[in-house]
C-alpha cells in the first residue's frame, strides 16, 4: 500500500457480545445490575474496613486493596460496554482504547500481586502465629500494598509504548471494527498492519512471569499451610483457617486460571466465543464475586457489617 493511500486510524467500533438484536437490551440490564452490585460490594467492603477499627488488620488492609483493584477493573470495561449495548454507532478513539487497556492492565496486575501478598499473610498467620504481629506490621502491609500498586501502574507502560509503534490503517478508511466488547490488546494486534510479533512476545513473557509465578508461589506455600492447619487442636481454629484459606484459593484459581488461559497459550487455541467468555470472567464476574467470597465466609466482616 502506498504512503499516499494510507490514513491513520483514530477511531474503532467495538462489537457487542451477541449479534442478536433482541438480546441487546436484556444484556444491558443484566450487566448494569452486575456493575451496580460489583461497585456496591467492593466500595462497601472498603468503607467497612475503613470505618470499623476492629478490621484494622493486615488481612483486611489487603482485602481493601483488592476491592479497589476489582472496582477499577470493572469500571475500566463495563461502562463503555453498556453504552455499546444501547448505541451501535458508538465509537472509541485510539487514545481512549489505549487508556482503557492501561487501567485494565494496571488493576489486573495489582490483583495478581495482592493475591501473592495475601498468601504470604496467611502463611505467616498460620505457620508462625507467635511472630505474626512482629512480621506483618502495619508499616510492612502498607509498603506491600504501595509496591504492588506502583509496579502494576508501571508495567502496562511497556506494552503501551510498544502499542504506539503499530499502525492501524486502511485505504481511505478511518474506522475499524474490533470484534470484542472492550479494547483487548490481543485483538488490537490482529487488526494492526504492522508486525506485532515483538508486542505479542512481550505480552506472553510478562503474562507468564506475573501470572504463572503468582500461581506457583501460592501453590508452593499452601501444603505447609494446610499441614499446620491440620495440626491445630482447636476445632474452631481449624474451621476459621480453612475458611479464610479456601476463600483465597477459590479467588486465585478463578482469576489466575482465566488469565493464563487467555494470555499464556497459543494464539489460535481457543475459539472467539471462548475467548470472550474467559474475558467476561476476569473483567466482570470475578470483581463481582470477590467481595462475597471473602466477606460472607468471614465472621469479623459479617459482625462489622451488622
Amino acid at each position: 500500500m502506498s504512503e499516499g493511500n494510507k490514513t491513520l486510524v483514530t477511531e474503532f467500533v467495538l462489537t457487542e457480545l451477541t449479534e442478536r438484536s433482541w438480546l441487546q437490551f436484556h444484556f444491558f440490564l443484566m450487566f448494569l445490575v452486575i456493575y451496580i452490585i460489583t461497585m456496591v460490594g467492593n466500595v462497601g467492603l472498603m468503607a467497612l474496613i475503613w470505618k470499623d477499627a476492629h478490621l484494622y488488620m493486615p488481612m483486611y488492609l489487603f482485602l481493601g486493596g483488592l476491592a479497589f483493584a476489582d472496582a477499577c477493573t470493572s469500571t475500566s470495561v463495563t461502562p463503555k460496554m453498556l453504552v455499546n449495548f444501547l448505541d451501535k454507532t458508538a465509537m472509541i478513539s485510539l487514545a481512549e482504547c489505549i487508556t482503557q487497556f492501561y487501567f485494565f492492565a494496571s488493576s489486573a496486575t495489582t490483583e495478581c500481586f495482592l493475591l501473592v501478598v495475601m498468601a504470604y499473610d496467611r502463611y505467616v498467620a498460620i505457620c508462625n502465629p507467635l511472630l505474626y504481629p512482629v512480621i506483618m506490621s502495619n508499616r510492612l502491609c502498607t509498603q506491600l500494598i504501595i509496591i504492588s500498586y506502583a509496579i502494576s501502574f508501571l508495567h502496562p507502560l511497556i506494552h503501551m509504548s510498544l502499542l504506539l509503534r503499530l499502525t492501524f490503517c486502511r485505504s481511505k478508511i478511518i474506522i475499524i471494527i474490533i470484534h470484542y466488547f472492550y479494547c483487548e490488546i490481543l485483538q488490537l494486534f490482529q487488526i494492526s498492519l504492522s508486525d506485532p510479533c515483538i508486542n505479542a512476545l512481550m505480552i506472553f513473557i510478562f503474562a507468564a512471569l506475573i501470572q504463572i509465578s503468582t500461581l506457583m508461589t501460592i501453590i508452593i506455600s499452601y501444603p505447609r499451610v494446610l499441614f499446620d492447619i491440620l495440626k491445630k487442636k482447636s476445632e474452631k481454629g481449624r474451621s476459621k483457617a480453612f475458611s479464610t484459606c479456601s476463600a483465597h484459593l477459590l479467588s486465585v484459581s478463578l482469576y489466575c486460571g482465566t488469565l493464563i488461559f487467555t494470555y499464556v497459550r497459543p494464539a489460535s487455541s481457543l475459539a472467539e466465543d471462548q475467548d470472550k467468555l474467559y474475558s467476561l470472567f476476569y473483567t466482570i464476574i470475578i470483581p463481582l464475586l470477590n467481595p462475597f467470597i471473602y466477606s460472607l465466609r468471614n465472621k469479623e466482616a459479617i459482625g462489622a457489617l451488622r
